[in-house]
């Protein structure tokens, strides 16, 4: 008598929010296009279960955009699901929250119907992954992440460095939930809208990726690590600052508090793309606090939060039941 292979009644799934970093080059005279610089980090994340059910339901954070990924991924299904989100990444933040929701929807479909597919996959049924391979990677395996950029094939950027990130160092994360980066449709104008990027800034910041960056990072050098960062987001910042008013940053009040974190011994100060999400590195949990309370009660008075995060060398966790 055949035995009958179970199938699982729930699955979990915990996915990482991303940081973008920067881009290498916007201006594609080699045949590639972007390049990403990212980093996946323990906090905030979306967290969610998906169960077989009569119909298509969800519940909890981000049920519209739930139900729309529901659509895409269970074409063919033998069933329904239902899915309660208990947390999600601020959407159109910064933090590659549409991009995680994605993956771990279909992540968890995908595991409910035996099915075999990768990131890669979920990805391209989900319309994501088009611009940058970060968020795609960080769900994969997490860490400090580089991609090639866009080319000609259209596929997902690929992954050409991956590095594990310092369990040590820190990463405060700024959070306006007034402001709101640009998506969608928005976001495909604002870069038509962008002016050419020159070839020199491009060569530039693969300069200090390749040459301090990447040292600093294996080196464990946050000095060098951080100024380079710090040099890539003011190129990039003054490049995209048409794109947001004429500022670096999405959200003045973001900006001031970075501004202060640096002055205060932060490095690697920075926009995570279209923000409002800021970000500013530390070497170690004393420092991450002694800046977090310094700073935290003038952040909320301009209606700023601050997060202690950690670099995530792991990636999403998936859950079987």
């Amino acid at each position: 008598m055949r035995s009958k292979i179970a199938t699982p009644a729930s699955v979990r799934v915990r996915a990482p929010a991303r940081l973008h970093l920067g881009f290498l080059d916007m201006n594609g005279a080699l045949g590639r296009r972007f390049g990403s610089i990212g980093l996946a980090v323990d906090r905030p994340a979306t967290r969610l279960t998906v169960t077989r059910a009569a119909s298509n339901s969800a519940a909890g954070a981000e049920s519209a955009r739930v139900l729309k990924l529901m659509q895409m991924f269970a074409r063919g299904a033998q069933s329904g699901f239902a899915i309660d989100v208990a947390e999600a990444i601020p959407a159109h933040a910064g933090l590659g929250s549409g991009t995680q929701l994605a993956l771990a929807v279909g992540t968890a479909i995908a595991h409910l119907e035996g099915r075999k597919l990768g990131p890669q996959d979920i990805a391209g049924a989900g319309e994501r992954g088009v611009r940058s391979g970060i968020g795609l990677a960080a769900f994969s395996g997490g860490g400090f992440l580089v991609d090639g950029g866009r080319g000609a094939q259209g596929h997902a950027p690929p992954v050409t460095f991956r590095s594990e990130f310092p369990e040590e160092w820190r990463v405060l994360l700024m959070l306006d939930p007034s402001s709101a980066g640009v998506s969608g449709e928005a976001e495909i104008r604002a870069f038509e809208a962008l002016p050419e990027f020159k070839q020199s800034a491009a060569a530039h910041i693969c300069h200090l990726v390749l040459m301090k960056l990447m040292p600093g990072l294996i080196e464990k050098d946050i000095t060098a690590f951080g100024d380079a960062l710090t040099e890539i987001q003011q190129v990039v910042g003054g490049h995209f600052a048409p794109g947001q008013g004429g500022s670096p940053w999405t959200s003045p009040a973001v900006g001031k508090i970075a501004q202060r974190m640096q002055e205060m011994g932060a490095t690697g100060i920075g926009q995570s793309s279209w923000g409002p999400t800021g970000f500013a590195f530390v070497d170690g949990d004393e420092a991450a606090v002694r800046l977090y309370h310094s700073l935290v009660e003038a952040a909320k008075a301009d209606g700023v939060e601050i997060v202690i995060a950690r670099g995530r060398n792991t990636g999403a966790r998936v859950e079987v039941a």
